[in-house]
């Protein structure tokens, strides 16, 4: 294979082929487009015959290419030239066309791109390099796996580089967290399989819910909702939205009651509006029925106090995280729900609220709607990603305010069509008190379930108790 015009070849001795590949011994030009080690230390981890070898076992079998494709992306060779060679292959593949030797070159000089990949007979080479096409996942293993120790090798310079340059500590080991989750991240493995597969564990949930009669998701506290919804699911994202004063906090508090009060099942809250004694207050003033203002003023009754003693126990025992953090990022927020994973487990997680997120980004608050927009689809990774569900609440715009009914729709999500299109529930708090005192519904409140990604919509009345900081089932009043 003839050297790049524009970087010399570097020749030297090359040991023989690792033991039990059953290599062959044609000679290829191996330095093309790679460096040598010099006084800036050694060259980076790589296996350059590994990758001729997912080459050729590419370009010997079209069932080879689909295997490899799951494993490596063209980005993860360590020479350019195979990288070239990849996507070539992968383009002709895609289109359905033959990928070998012929069909391959021919591609390349139609880029202008065969003369840097080394001429005519750089593509036949590989072939003649590869002596079967059977071992061609396990040559791709390692190219993955050299890839991602060369990721290592750059996240630690660059966290190396972070560290001199001074600044804010914070930032600068967010930036540090965020490259090296970066530079380990692994693709997961395809979620496929045959249609009855997994039939006996699909047969096992019904049972179960048949025996128990409860929903398989964490229960919301809410009789009628968790009938619809059956609980919340790991994986999704939950939108709880309202206008100001609707309640919305309220209800996040209460699925996070729920969850960890009532069911002893680890949550956290992220509360960036609120501190962690308001929402200490607000969770005690709902657990023991004293009014919020009494516990805001100091001014409890002796009947207070019994309550208040009465619902410490439970409200000390409860695994439910308050992280009142202000200014953090979806970023952050997924690294601390990492971590609370790893300890104890994590079934709930509630960010009070969207809006109030930084972006983590140097793009400013000129495009708003992108910002909001990007915020809300990496909430929606993070639930899929550590498999839980995440409530996030978010603000509603001015529109219900301008109908005659006030009722709010999805379509009045703040700032971004992309909260609907993200979430798989959008639960829309509204009190018609909250417009009309005199209401004959006073002390009522709909949740507006106006989207169900996994079954109907409906809307469900709950009683608003307000002065104890929430909401309850209409039969409990």
């Amino acid at each position: 294979m003839p050297a790049d015009r524009d970087v010399p070849a570097r020749r030297h001795h090359r040991p023989g082929p690792p033991p039990g590949r059953g290599r062959v011994t044609t000679e290829i030009d191996t330095d093309l487009w790679v460096d040598a080690p010099t006084d800036r230390g050694p060259r980076p981890p790589q296996d350059v015959d590994a990758e001729q070898s997912v080459l050729g076992g590419m370009l010997l079998s079209k069932d080879v290419i689909t295997d490899v494709l799951e494993i490596l992306a063209g980005t993860e060779f360590y020479r350019p030239v195979h990288e070239t060679v990849f996507d070539a292959i992968t383009h002709l593949y895609a289109k359905g066309e033959p990928a070998d030797p012929v069909t391959v070159t021919n591609h390349l000089r139609e880029k202008g791109q065969l003369e840097r990949c080394g001429g005519n007979n750089a593509v036949f080479d590989l072939v003649n390099a590869t002596p079967s096409a059977a071992n061609a996942s396990y040559y791709a293993d390692i190219v993955r796996e050299k890839a991602v120790l060369r990721s290592l090798v750059k996240a630690g310079t660059t966290i190396a580089q972070l560290g001199y340059a001074g600044g804010d500590a914070d930032e600068a080991a967010d930036a540090a967290q965020a490259e090296l989750n970066s530079a380990v991240q692994i693709r997961d493995s395809a979620e496929s399989a045959l249609l009855g597969a997994d039939a006996e564990e699909m047969v096992t949930e019904l049972e179960e819910l048949q025996k128990n009669g409860r929903a398989l998701g964490v229960p919301t506290g809410f009789v009628d909702l968790d009938i619809l919804t059956h609980g919340l699911h790991p994986g999704q994202m939950i939108i709880v939205a309202g206008r100001p004063a609707m309640g919305k906090s309220t209800l996040a508090v209460d699925f996070a009651r729920s969850c960890s009060i009532k069911h002893g099942r680890p949550a956290v809250l992220f509360s960036l509006e609120m501190s962690r004694r308001e929402v200490q207050n607000r969770i005690m003033s709902a657990e023991a029925r004293v009014g919020l203002h009494h516990l805001r003023g100091g001014t409890m009754t002796d009947s207070d106090w019994v309550r208040y003693a009465e619902a410490l126990p439970r409200f000390t025992a409860a695994p439910l995280t308050i992280d009142s953090t202000q200014g953090q990022t979806v970023m952050q927020i997924k690294a601390r729900c990492r971590k609370l994973k790893q300890r104890g487990g994590l079934d709930l997680v509630v960010i009070d609220y969207l809006q109030l997120l930084e972006s983590g980004t140097s793009r400013g608050r000129d495009n708003r709607q992108q910002e909001v927009s990007d915020m809300s689809r990496n909430v929606k990774l993070m639930a899929m990603e550590l498999e839980v569900p995440v409530v996030v609440l978010c603000q509603l715009n001015r529109g219900p305010e301008q109908r005659q009914d006030k009722r709010p729709t999805k379509s009045d999500l703040r700032e971004s069509g992309s909260l609907e299109q993200d979430a798989d529930i959008v639960i829309l708090v509204h009190r018609e008190d909250a417009y009309d005192p005199e209401s004959a519904r006073a002390g009522e409140a709909d949740l507006i379930v106006d989207k169900h990604r996994n079954g109907s919509t409906a809307t469900i009345t709950v009683a608003a108790q307000l002065h104890y900081s929430r909401f309850v089932d209409m039969a409990q009043t």
